[in-house]
């Protein structure tokens, strides 16, 4: 059955494709070594299958197995360096608008707390009755924006209504569970306008919930114009083998760099690798993320971005950290500094310079936008980490070094080619699933390279591997 799920997320086929396959594509039975007359099992079985790996925490299973042959066959040394980037996936759960989940929450709400049953309902307003006999939307001239705003304050008053009595069950788990869902669905997508009329609100909330299909869809982005609905897979490979040590879903609306550190912590565990050096884009390179990897002898590299006016940017004023000083370029130094907080709530010092001495500058209207102070510089909870990172983005070992990160995208775009780009389940542990099941396809196909055809030394390989 392994061989079979392998087969199929390298083919990036359904059930019943690789089953039809197995029957009838002589390159599967060769692969699986099956006779030509092999009854192959119900296509249900893959279901079952995979419902078992999850329930026993083998998720990762032929991914690992992959690796072990890697590191057995001296294709993966001990210590390695690491090259990450992440790519879109998007989910297999229905992208819902503000309606439908609220619509869907009220009915998830009085459904948890039993008023479906006859007996319950007698005392339910029919209102309220209506959303358990019905999950369709109403029948208004949707392109009105008058009759979408009376929809709107219909559905957030039978919300609130439905919240009431939920209240009443509190004592139910899964009556609070889903009463909170429909408490954040209000939270996140409506607001108030000046007469107190609910109007969508304006934004996108920053956990807002897309699906209640799949709960743990996200809005995200790859770029200002990349927008998609899911959730993210940090891809990370070994340098010189060219082989993924690890592929990992994360949350599709943070920053690609917020799960650095436990994609290392990660690979280390599920590989026993050490990583040495992370080759990553400029989103791994945050401050924290040099921090924690130069305490645990990591080498990251990755570049800073360059401002676009560099003369009066921050890389232009000349910080002492030691002295507790910054200077301007015009030669211009404040001593004294005031104490702000980081978007982490970390104390950290800003200089603010006179502004009598900014407005006599030549860059002043460049240089200056607050409309009562002069130039004020922040600095960073890690500054001379990122200063040093600075200093060494300019010299040749690092862009010799830099240039290494895109075979990254190379074997994202080899796992787009094997329908990782898009999740064929609901929620993050069958995503898992897949991720690691298409990576150990692709590792396969890499290792039948590195071995250069050599099947005897291949079979030994695996012998020794179990």
């Amino acid at each position: 059955m392994s061989g079979i799920l392998l087969l199929q997320y390298y083919d990036d086929v359904s059930d019943d494709e690789a089953v039809a396959r197995l029957n009838f594509d002589l390159r599967w039975k060769v692969a699986l070594n099956l006779p030509l007359d092999f009854v192959p099992p119900h296509s249900s079985s893959l279901s079952v299958f995979r419902g078992r790996l999850v329930k026993h925490g083998r998720e990762r299973y032929a991914f690992n197995r992959m690796i072990e042959v890697g590191r057995t066959a001296g294709f993966l040394p001990d210590k390695i360096t690491m090259l990450i980037d992440t790519m879109a996936q998007r989910g297999a759960g229905a992208v819902q608008d503000t309606f439908t989940l609220i619509r869907k929450g009220i009915r998830r709400v009085l459904k948890a707390a039993g008023y479906a049953l006859p007996g319950q309902r007698r005392g339910l307003s029919a209102d309220l009755a209506a959303y358990l006999d019905n999950d369709r939307k109403a029948d208004i001239d949707w392109a009105d924006a008058a009759a979408r705003a009376a929809q709107l304050k219909v559905l957030v008053r039978d919300a609130e209504a439905t919240l009431d009595l939920a209240v009443q069950h509190a004592d139910n788990p899964e009556v609070r569970a889903v009463a909170w869902l429909l408490t954040k669905i209000l939270g996140d997508d409506v607001a108030s306008d000046d007469a107190g009329d609910p109007q969508i609100g304006h934004g996108v909330a920053e956990d807002r919930i897309v699906s209640l299909t799949d709960l743990e869809m996200r809005h995200g982005r790859k770029s200002a114009s990349q927008r998609f609905n899911g959730r993210k897979l940090q891809v990370a490979e070994e340098l010189n083998s060219e082989l993924l040590v690890g592929v990992e879903p994360v949350p599709a609306n943070v920053g690609d760099g917020r799960d650095l550190l436990p994609v290392i912590d990660q690979v280390e565990e599920q590989t026993g690798l050490t990583v040495e050096r992370v080759i990553g884009d400029g989103a791994y390179g945050t401050g924290d993320n040099r921090a924690t990897c130069a305490e645990r002898g990591i080498d990251l590299v990755s570049p800073l971005a360059i401002p676009r006016d560099a003369e009066v940017a921050k890389t232009a004023f000349t910080v002492d950290v030691p002295a507790k000083t910054v200077s301007c370029p015009q030669g211009h130094t404040v001593t004294t500094s005031s104490k702000t907080r980081d978007k982490q709530g970390r104390s950290v010092p800003t200089f603010t310079f006179d502004r009598t001495v900014c407005a006599a500058c030549p860059m002043f209207a460049r240089c200056v936008h607050s409309k009562t102070q002069g130039r004020s510089i922040t600095l960073h909870r890690h500054e001379e980490l990122l200063q040093a990172a600075r200093r060494r983005q300019l010299t040749d070992e690092f862009k010799v070094t830099y240039k290494l990160r895109c075979a990254a995208e190379r074997k994202i775009a080899e796992m787009t080619e094997h329908g990782a780009r898009q999740s064929r389940y609901i929620g993050t542990t069958l995503s898992l699933l897949q991720a690691q099941w298409t990576g150990a396809g692709v590792n396969l196909r890499r290792l039948f390279k590195l071995f250069h055809g050599d099947m005897n030394r291949m079979r030994n390989v695996l012998m020794a591997t179990g």
